[in-house]
Order: structure tokens, then C-alpha cells, then sequence
């Protein structure tokens, strides 16, 4: 067994996938292995990652006979993982150096199986566009009300968990699992050092602001099997900060609400 598990669905990234393998690699805790799921891509993602592969044997390589999507690419990693914790990157995403080695330390100096962390966004060229912060501590019901956990920065506990995996959704599929785990554990806590940066890219399937908030009324009512009432109190909350967010973030940023 490993100590950590990093979980990396890959699908059409040639232009950012390198970066995004190397940013692990490099990282200061060297006890871990990196599971990448190629989600049948049709650039040469799959040919760049098997040639990084043949200088680090942490690396391994799950290849998938047609295009599955982030859940299914996300859960066939889990399930070969043999880390006691698991981490998460997407493949245009990039972790400083001392990201894991602090957040284990983090968990372990604190007894705590479920923890994510501030990041920085970047444009599709690498340019800073600002920090993301995050709360010192997130439950399933205030997490319901706006998922302040970036993927790029989540880690939970297998000795406390076992193995959780995501909804089958195609959208929001991370989301999902927070709440699975919160519903396991009291509090996420978040560590306020920025540790990652999140690319933005005009064609991520993020940038859909519609789907995306399709998506996450879809989860709540399919996944966690709210009523009409707590799913709609809660969407309002989803919808309101996001507007916030994306119109007046000056105001969103007094009001404690860019989370």
C-alpha cells in the first residue's frame, strides 16, 4: 500500500496534461502513485502520458474503449486504488510542490479524514486571474447550499471511508461525493494556503453555467433524494451566490460569499 492515490481522468488535454502529471511527480511526498484514466481521447494525450509513464513507474494507466465521461474515468481509478488517502486532479489542473505533504500532515497532526484547500485560478496560458478561498470547516448542509470544495484540492481517508465513489451523473459528479462523505464524518476542513491552480477554459465542461446549474438540481433531487421544498431552498441559496459571484464579486467578497 501506498500513502496516496491521485485520481487524474484524462480526455483530449494534450495541450495541458504534462504540466498537470509533472505538478504531482514533483510533489514532496514521494509515496504515492498516480492513476490516470484516459476517457478515449482522440489527440495524443494517451501517447504523451504513456511516454511519462516509461520514467515513473508511480505512474498507471487505465485506458477506457469509449468516451465515459469524468464519473465513470473518476470511480474506475478509485476502485484500483491501493492509497490509504485519495486525492483528485484533473488533467489541465496544477498542484505546487508541498500540496500533499501539507494536507497530510494536516489530517493526521488533526485527526481529520476529509480535507480541501484555498487555489488559485489561472487563465488557459497560465496567467493568475485570484485566489479562492475557502471556509476553516464545511457540513453537508451548508455544503448543499454552494460546493465550496475544489476538486483540484480534495483528499479523504480510506481507513475512515473505505472506498467512496462518485454519483453517475455527468455533471456535479464531485460535488456528489462531498456530500456522500459528509455524510459520514461531521465537518471538511479547509486549509487556507493556496496549494493549486485551477485552469479556466472557455471550453471546460464547467463553462456552461446553465448545465451546470442543471446539474445541480439534478443532484439534489436524484442523488440526495431531497424534497421539492429543501431542494428548492437550497438551489435559491446555489443560484444567488453564483450570480453574486460572477456579476458583483466586490460585493460577494464583503458579504463572505466567493467560497
Amino acid at each position: 500500500m501506498c500513502l496516496v492515490s491521485v485520481i487524474m481522468p484524462v480526455y483530449n488535454s494534450e495541450h495541458y496534461c504534462v504540466d498537470s502529471i509533472r505538478s504531482v511527480l514533483a510533489q514532496s511526498c514521494k509515496d504515492l502513485e498516480l492513476i490516470i484514466v484516459d476517457d478515449f481521447s482522440t489527440d495524443t494525450s494517451l501517447t504523451l502520458v504513456q511516454e511519462l509513464s516509461r520514467s515513473d513507474k508511480r505512474i498507471k494507466i487505465i485506458k477506457l474503449t469509449r468516451n465515459s465521461g469524468a464519473a465513470v474515468s473518476r470511480n474506475k481509478a478509485i476502485e484500483a486504488a491501493v492509497g490509504r488517502y485519495i486525492a483528485f486532479l484533473d488533467s489541465d489542473d496544477i498542484w505546487f510542490s508541498n500540496k500533499i505533504e501539507t494536507q497530510i500532515n494536516f489530517m493526521r497532526d488533526n485527526n481529520i479524514p476529509f480535507c480541501f484547500s484555498a487555489y488559485e485560478k489561472i487563465s488557459e496560458t497560465g496567467v493568475p486571474l485570484g485566489k479562492v478561498g475557502v471556509p476553516f470547516k464545511v457540513g453537508y448542509r451548508q455544503l448543499l447550499k454552494t460546493c465550496v470544495i475544489g476538486c483540484l484540492t480534495a483528499v479523504y481517508d480510506t481507513d475512515h471511508f473505505g472506498k467512496v465513489y462518485m454519483p453517475q451523473i455527468r455533471k456535479r459528479q464531485d460535488f456528489g461525493l462531498w456530500l456522500k462523505l459528509l455524510r459520514h464524518t461531521d465537518f471538511a476542513y479547509g486549509i487556507q494556503q493556496v496549494l493549486a491552480q485551477y485552469r479556466v477554459r472557455t471550453d471546460s465542461i464547467s463553462a456552461n453555467k446553465a448545465s451546470a446549474a442543471s446539474y445541480t438540481w439534478k443532484l439534489y433531487r436524484d442523488v440526495e433524494q431531497l424534497n421539492l421544498v429543501e431542494s428548492s431552498y437550497y438551489f435559491s441559496h446555489y443560484a444567488v451566490r453564483g450570480v453574486l459571484r460572477q456579476k458583483f464579486p466586490h460585493l460577494a467578497r464583503r458579504l463572505g460569499v466567493l467560497h
